[in-house]
């Protein structure tokens, strides 16, 4: 699929997959990176909690099998980062979610731009 070349292909991403906005299908994947239907209900409630600060502020998140300490969470976004340096960038659009898996050469400001370039061009087109 054309958005997940453009993000792997920018070497700011070395995973990624797209679902809907409701998590319960999905529409594309890297090779081998999945997300369970648990971490996904998980991630959904997240963009749907209203409470300051957000629960999975302080329980952090699932993907792939991998426990992320949760850096930010907002609306539209979560971000997560593991011991180390990888992380995890989660973007919501009106039909999407992007779930994006940066490795340990990139730093997450870099990884997080480039997801929230591409959300933003996906809102624009009506996604």
């Amino acid at each position: 699929m054309l958005t997940l070349e453009s993000l792997v292909g920018t070497g700011n991403i070395d995973k990624a997959a797209i679902f809907s906005a409701a998590g319960d299908s999905k529409w594309a994947s890297s090779t081998g990176f999945e997300a369970g239907a648990d971490e996904l209900k998980a991630i959904v409630a997240a963009f749907k909690d209203t409470s300051d600060p957000k629960n999975i502020q302080s329980t952090g998140f699932h993907v792939a099998g991998e426990k992320y300490i949760t850096i930010k969470a907002d609306e539209r976004s979560l971000y997560g980062m593991k011991v180390g340096k990888t992380g995890v960038i989660v973007v919501k659009t009106a039909q999407s979610i992007l779930v994006c898996h940066y490795p340990e050469t990139v730093q997450a400001p870099q990884a997080a731009t480039t997801v929230e370039q591409l959300a933003d061009y996906l809102l624009g087109v009506g996604y």
